[in-house]
């Protein structure tokens, strides 16, 4: 699963990586150690202009931009905007059939830009912290969904509400040494699939990421401070004494914890 990122690169360095526009209106976030559920973050999108209205304009290429969303979807068929709370993640394997997800998966897909994610391992009666993160300074992209939700009961001209969920799938190599599931990481060439708006089958990228892409990632033991959403710094990031020590016989592994 995914419940807890970080998400420090600055508008000029998403622009670039992404070939994005900013679209946020000036609502730029600061960094964030310590992304948690129900705050607002910065994703990538691409859709066709609209008018006024929020028709498409015909003949016009689709955009791709940055735009400031809510983690936690909210289909907009929902009553209630608190059901967004428990809409964090989405299986991959079954979004299709979700009532909540099936239609976002056919044309609201995102990109969520992370510098990497935070996960849990149980070691006994203890949890430990790893954060995983790329080898370089380049953001990873995980796969989203997003809505738009507007409340039935607000003034005309009220602005909605603009929620996205992470898709998450399988882990694998030496990502499941912390837990079984993983955010559906997307590889640069996965991208103008994934967020081309005129394509409604997207299920070849519904699938756990390569080899390749999995074993560059550093699983890095961090400190329990981040466990209080109140934590938010760059010591987050630090690297801490992992509980189990490495095995070094085991060239190929970062780490070896128990086996449950």
């Amino acid at each position: 699963m995914c419940g807890r990122y970080a998400a420090t690169m600055d508008p000029t360095t998403l622009i670039e990586q992404f070939g994005a526009a900013d679209a946020t209106g000036g609502h730029f976030l600061p960094v964030d150690y310590n992304v948690a559920p129900t705050k607002d973050v910065v994703t990538v999108v691409q859709r066709h202009p609209r008018d006024a209205d929020g028709t498409v304009l015909p003949g016009e290429p689709a955009e791709r931009t940055l735009r400031v969303m809510r983690w936690g979807l909210v289909p907009f068929w929902a009553k209630d905007p608190a059901v967004g709370n428990k809409m964090i993640n989405a299986r991959a394997e079954t979004a299709s059939e979700k009532p909540a997800f099936r239609k976002a998966l056919t044309s609201r897909r995102c990109l969520v830009p992370a510098d990497g994610w935070y996960e849990w391992r149980r070691v006994g009666k203890e949890k430990e912290a790893f954060f995983m993160t790329g080898p370089d300074a380049a953001p990873l992209a995980m796969a989203g969904l997003w809505e738009t939700w507007r409340d039935p009961k607000s003034e005309p001209g009220t602005s909605p509400l603009i929620t996205f969920t992470v898709l998450t799938t399988e882990a694998v190599g030496n990502l499941v040494e912390v837990h079984h599931r993983m955010p559906l990481l997307l590889p640069q060439q996965s991208w103008e699939n994934w967020l081309d708006p005129d394509s409604d089958d997207v299920t070849s990228l519904l699938t756990p990421p390569s080899l390749d892409l999995v074993d560059a990632l550093e699983l890095r033991p961090v400190s329990s401070k981040v466990n209080n959403v109140r934590n938010n710094g760059p010591e987050l990031l630090d690297r801490v004494e992992a509980m189990v020590q490495l095995d070094h016989e085991d060239e190929g592994a970062l780490f070896e914890l128990p086996r449950s």
